[in-house]
């Protein structure tokens, strides 16, 4: 997005919000080391960053941009001269790391499709789930987006279905692709369908709702992270696999 200057307003306002950016940057500035990002950037990163948490934590209607300053130690002001609005701000935050996930999926699945040996269910569902699972266990940052991203797949409305579409279809019709190679006795139809299921299981796992606990009767995480995932693929690998129970787009008669 374009960054632009202030809407015109009076000389002293506009004096002090450069003024406040400049007092923060500096403040960064102190601890930067040759090659860092400009001032402009890290004040943004630290916005985006600070905003992922509170958005996850509150929502979008819950969440105020004095408190996401106050996390993020600049000006509210400056938060308006970056973004110009909260919805913007929000946009920015799920694109921003919405597109990290999808450019790792893709990068590991150029990588299967470069080799010679076709990928397997199995490789295509590790390289669609690694990234996102990778972002969880990154810290406060990745861990707030995943809350985020269980949010905005459960809003109906159309400014987030145009935003999940606009970050994730690309990727994941690749995937649908690839998939439907590795799984010739599915129709299309099917493979789609299937890898709907394969995103609600993983995105319901990734929120960490306690139900594993409960259904464990354990107070811990029972099979650890890495074996959180092997669970998951060797269960999604199977799902996909089975066989194709009817005709597309047909019914079956009892």
């Amino acid at each position: 997005m374009t960054e632009q200057p202030p809407s015109s307003g009076s000389t002293s306002a506009t004096t002090g919000l450069k003024s406040s950016e400049k007092a923060a940057g500096t403040a960064k500035g102190r601890r930067r080391g040759p090659g860092r990002p400009t001032q402009g950037k890290d004040l943004r990163r630290a916005i985006l960053d600070s905003a992922g948490i509170v958005f996850a934590e509150k929502g979008f209607a819950g969440a105020r941009l004095r408190e996401i300053a106050a996390r993020s130690d600049v000006n509210q002001a400056l938060i308006n001269y970056y973004f110009q609005s909260k919805q913007q701000l929000f946009d920015q935050v799920f694109v921003s790391l919405g597109k990290e996930i999808t450019d790792r999926r893709e990068k590991l699945l150029d990588e299967l499709l470069a080799n010679s040996k076709p990928p397997e269910v199995k490789d295509l569902v590790t390289a669609y789930l690694k990234p996102q699972w990778e972002m969880k266990h990154s810290g406060p940052r990745g861990e707030a987006f995943v809350k985020l991203q269980a949010r905005m797949h459960a809003e109906p409305d159309e400014h987030a279905i145009r935003l999940r579409r606009e970050v994730y279809d690309r990727s994941t019709k690749r995937y649908r692709n690839a998939l439907k190679k590795a799984l010739p006795h599915l129709s299309e139809i099917t493979v789609g369908v299937r890898l709907a299921f394969m995103i609600g299981t993983y995105l319901f796992i990734l929120n960490d709702l306690g139900r594993i606990s409960d259904l464990t009767e354990t107070r811990s995480d029972p099979v650890g992270k890495d074996g959180m995932m092997e669970n998951l693929i060797t269960f999604l690998c199977a799902g996909l696999a089975a066989p194709e129970t009817h005709a597309p787009g047909t019914t079956n008669q009892s």
